[in-house]
């Protein structure tokens, strides 16, 4: 591709990456300062990090309080009830659920851009032809669906013919979805015959596409390379600096070099981006990607003065933070997720949430949420610098507090 054109410093580089992540001042990529309550001012808000972004990853988990999906306005919108982030995809609203990097919920404009994904998944990726395998599970989960309306995961085991005679698998995929019928209806999700209409109880709904999807946006499909260009463009936004490797990750862009190549090389070409280094924080040089009018903003937040007490809790699956390498040459932080280590090899804990301050990342800490009381537990916390100052100790306390 070239040799840059461009070069940012480790501080110039990491504080894009959080001006591009809203976490500097939201204001200037046009999100609120706050949002707060359960109105609609908390819901249009939210909606407006994820149409930055142009996803939101959903997560499971709750012990600390709040989904990773609640967390991540959470941290960006000032008084924002976590509880609105549970009710975001709802019929009627800008938002549909499918894969990004993970199982996402995205603006309903990348319904088009994600078609050649629906096309790709005509066999399931993880469980191959599931629908070719169970033609009468799936001829009765598109049944039932459409004569009674809407379907709960739960709901569907009444779907599945052959209930008494099906074996279970054994990948951890499995696991999640043990029961044909849910395979089935998972599968024809990402196919694009069904859609996710809601969430209950996190707990999916589904329903036919085109009860879901408004037809203006079903009806078109954009061609595969400008789906590249589009994703590739969509991702730099809300990253600042980043490799060609976390651009693609950033989509699930797997065995597709070849047309990110070009769509890079266009994007280029049109003075959209620009070949761009970094000084990384383990003192090597790092080349990657910058859109062209963020060199601007750069130069700009180098001189800014980030209040270093000002404290912030993330997500571990923040846009800032899911990917590590990326993470670990802007910050020099070691992002480890323990969820799935046994409790005895875990060095911060099962659910641990980055603390950032100012343009660092300063503490980790570990939560519990007690529902029933109310209460909120402080498990872990470990400090970055073996004797953290005394602005550093405001803002855990004051990401704590918030």
């Amino acid at each position: 591709m070239g040799d840059p054109s461009a070069h940012l410093s480790n501080r110039q580089a990491r504080r894009l990456a959080l001006a591009r992540a809203g976490l500097l001042k939201p204001e200037w990529l046009d999100l609120p300062r706050r949002a707060a309550g359960r109105g609609e001012r908390a819901r249009r808000g939210a909606l407006a990090v994820v149409d930055h972004f142009g996803y939101l990853q959903l997560d499971t988990i709750a012990v600390a309080g709040a989904r990773s999906h609640c967390l991540v306005p959470l941290s960006r919108l000032g008084g924002f009830d976590a509880a609105v982030g549970e009710e975001l995809l709802q019929p009627g609203r800008p938002l549909f659920e499918y894969w990004g990097h993970a199982v996402s919920w995205l603006p309903i404009d990348l319904s088009p851009t994600l078609a050649f994904r629906r096309r790709e998944c005509a066999e399931h990726p993880w469980w191959g032809d599931v629908l070719g395998e169970h033609p009468r599970v799936a001829d009765a989960v598109l049944r039932r669906i459409r004569d009674e309306g809407p379907l709960r995961s739960a709901e569907l085991d009444g779907s599945d013919p052959d209930a008494d005679t099906r074996s279970e698998g054994s990948g951890v995929h499995d696991s999640w979805y043990p029961k044909v019928a849910k395979r089935v209806a998972v599968a024809f999700w990402s196919r694009g015959d069904l859609a996710i209409r809601e969430r209950r109880g996190f707990q999916r709904v589904f329903d036919l596409a085109e009860r879901v999807i408004p037809a203006q946006w079903l009806a078109r499909e954009q061609s595969r390379s400008d789906a590249v260009r589009t994703l590739l463009g969509r991702a730099l936004a809300g990253l600042g600096w980043a490799q060609t490797g976390t651009l693609a990750a950033t989509w699930r862009l797997r065995g597709m070099r070849r047309e990110i190549d070009t769509a890079l090389a266009e994007l280029r070409r049109a003075g959209t981006i620009v070949r761009c280094s970094i000084d990384g924080a383990d003192g090597r040089r790092w080349v990657g990607w910058a859109l062209a009018d963020d060199l601007e903003l750069a130069e700009r937040l180098d001189r800014c003065r980030p209040d270093p007490a000002r404290g912030v809790l993330l997500s571990p699956f923040d846009p800032l933070l899911w990917d590590r390498t990326r993470l670990h040459r802007l910050f020099g932080f070691e992002h480890v997720i323990e969820i799935f280590k046994p409790r005895a090899e875990r060095r911060y804990g099962y659910y641990c949430l980055p603390v950032l301050a100012g343009d660092r990342l300063v503490a980790r800490v570990d939560l519990k949420a007690d529902r029933d009381a109310g209460d909120l537990t402080l498990l872990v916390r470990q400090f970055e610098a073996g004797d953290p100052t005394a602005a550093e100790r405001r803002a855990v306390r004051l990401a704590l507090a918030s």
